[in-house]
C-alpha cells in the first residue's frame, strides 16, 4: 500500500477533486486552492491513530517546501497566526473547523460544523464549485478506510 494507492482511493470515493489548503508560512495563515493533481506533491503516508483503527493515513502535514509550493500556485492570507491561535483558544472547535469557518467567513458564507462525508459533499461551495477544506495536520483517508473501498 502506497500514498499513491491511497490518493487514487481517496479520489475514486471524493465527491469532489478541488480543495482549499490552509497552513502557516512567516507568521501568517493562508490559503491556496488547488486540484487532486498536487496531493502527491504535499501529502504523506503517516501513522493513523488507534481509534481510527490504527495503520497508515494519508495526511497533509506540509513541510516548508511544500508549503512554498502552495503558496506559489496561489495565496491568500486569511489571519495572522497569533489571531488564528487566539481563536481556536477562545473556542470549541479544532484548528481545522476555526480554518473552515474563516475560509466561509472570508467568501461571505454562513458556516456550520456538520459531519457531512467526503464522499456525499464538498465543505464549502464558492461560485457553484465544491471544495474540500484541509488545514495543515488533515486527515484525508485513514487505512481502515481504504481497505473498505480498496
Amino acid at each position: 500500500m502506497t500514498m499513491h494507492d491511497f490518493i487514487n482511493a481517496y479520489n475514486h470515493t471524493s465527491y469532489t477533486h478541488d480543495y482549499i489548503f490552509g497552513y502557516a508560512l512567516n507568521g501568517k495563515i493562508f490559503l491556496t486552492f488547488a486540484t487532486s493533481e498536487i496531493l502527491e506533491k504535499i501529502c504523506k503516508l503517516d501513522k493513523a491513530s488507534e481509534k481510527c483503527g490504527g495503520g497508515f493515513s494519508l495526511r497533509f502535514i506540509p513541510n516548508n517546501t511544500q508549503k512554498m509550493i502552495l503558496f506559489s500556485m496561489n495565496h491568500s492570507e486569511i489571519c495572522t497566526v497569533s489571531e488564528f491561535d487566539e481563536a481556536v483558544k477562545n473556542s470549541i472547535y479544532n484548528k481545522g473547523e476555526i480554518f473552515e469557518k474563516m475560509v466561509s467567513t472570508k467568501f461571505g458564507i454562513e458556516w456550520k460544523k456538520d459531519n457531512v462525508p467526503y464522499t456525499i459533499a464538498g465543505d464549502i461551495e464558492i461560485n457553484g464549485n465544491p471544495y474540500q477544506i484541509k488545514f495543515t495536520k488533515a486527515t484525508f483517508m485513514t487505512e481502515r478506510q481504504y481497505r473498505a473501498v480498496a
